[in-house]
């Protein structure tokens, strides 16, 4: 298996997903809680890479074994068959990458406490049950509710209470203000899935996928893509406003021309090699402008 092909397997274009929540509870523990353990959160960080690599090459395997004969997806779209790579192979990579990074997990845990590790198990068994079992969370109207939640928020909320273990409490405020300052990411990663689900309505329904997309139709689901993109925004100016993040966090709107464009190409055309970015671009823009504003006003 050649490295390019590795990383299409592990889908590494999309890692975006989960890099930049981890980073938004990483600046959001010190800039609310003062509080910062950079070798714990290294560790958490590497586990929670691998782990996203692992369920990514799982999303491939899954599909590739499941798909429904008399089309091309599973010769000419999936990469494992376009590729010929070995369904073993595949496997016990898989199964590795799961291994290790629950053997992190778990260590981590001993030393920060047992929270984490039922916030894991819950993230491991969203990860691993979303393309999974006789009915995957992916292929049901729920999969742009466990990709939002979980990556957006979880990632946060876990990076946040590793940061601050020795303090964090669970209450409702505290587990609030992880939750709204996620949200933007939240509701961008959701639209992530709306948009690919989107474009794959026809093929997912050949394959006996019935997702969010086939029970709301087209004309909804794009109106609901809309929709996330403004709570997103409303979002972040209520963090400002809460005092959960500096004023300069305000200057993400700068971006609400480039997400407005963005989103105006994929209204008008649902194509997945043509406009399916937009939602990639939307989350990385906005996403990076929310981490970079939070980090200057952080050190201002």
């Amino acid at each position: 298996m050649s490295l390019s092909v590795f990383l299409e397997l592990v889908e590494m274009k999309a890692k975006t997903a989960s890099v930049l929540p981890f980073f938004i509870g990483m600046v959001y523990s010190f800039y609310v809680y003062g509080s910062f353990h950079p070798v714990l959160v290294f560790v958490y960080f590497i586990a929670m890479f691998i782990f996203n690599m692992a369920v990514d090459i799982l999303d491939n395997y899954n599909d590739y074994k499941h798909a429904i004969g008399g089309h091309d997806y599973k010769e000419k779209t999936n990469i494992i068959g376009r590729e010929n790579l070995s369904l073993p192979l595949v496997f016990w990579l898989m199964v590795s990458l799961i291994v290790i990074s629950a053997g992190m997990g778990i260590a981590l845990s001993f030393v920060v406490g047992w929270p984490l590790f039922f916030m894991g198990l819950y993230c491991y068994l969203v990860g691993i049950f979303y393309s999974s079992g006789p009915r995957p969370l992916s292929s049901l109207p729920v999969g742009e509710f466990f990709s939002g939640s979980t990556m957006g928020f979880m990632i946060s909320l876990i990076c946040v209470y590793i940061n601050t273990y020795e303090s964090f409490q669970w209450q409702a405020s505290d587990v609030f203000g992880v939750f709204l300052i996620a949200l933007p990411n939240t509701m961008w990663i959701a639209n992530l899935m709306l948009a690919n689900n989107t474009c794959d309505k026809e093929e997912d329904e050949k394959n006996g996928r019935f997702t969010l997309v086939h029970y709301i139709g087209t004309q909804k689901a794009l109106k609901l893509f809309v929709g996330m993109n403004i709570v997103a925004f409303v979002a972040i100016l209520m963090s400002v406003f809460f005092q959960l993040a500096p004023k300069t966090v305000l200057l993400t709107f700068l971006s609400v021309p480039f997400v407005y464009s963005q989103t105006e190409l994929f209204l008008k055309k649902q194509v997945k090699k043509e406009t399916f970015r937009c939602a990639v671009k939307i989350l990385a823009v906005g996403s990076i402008l929310q981490f970079v504003t939070y980090w200057i006003g952080m050190i201002l």
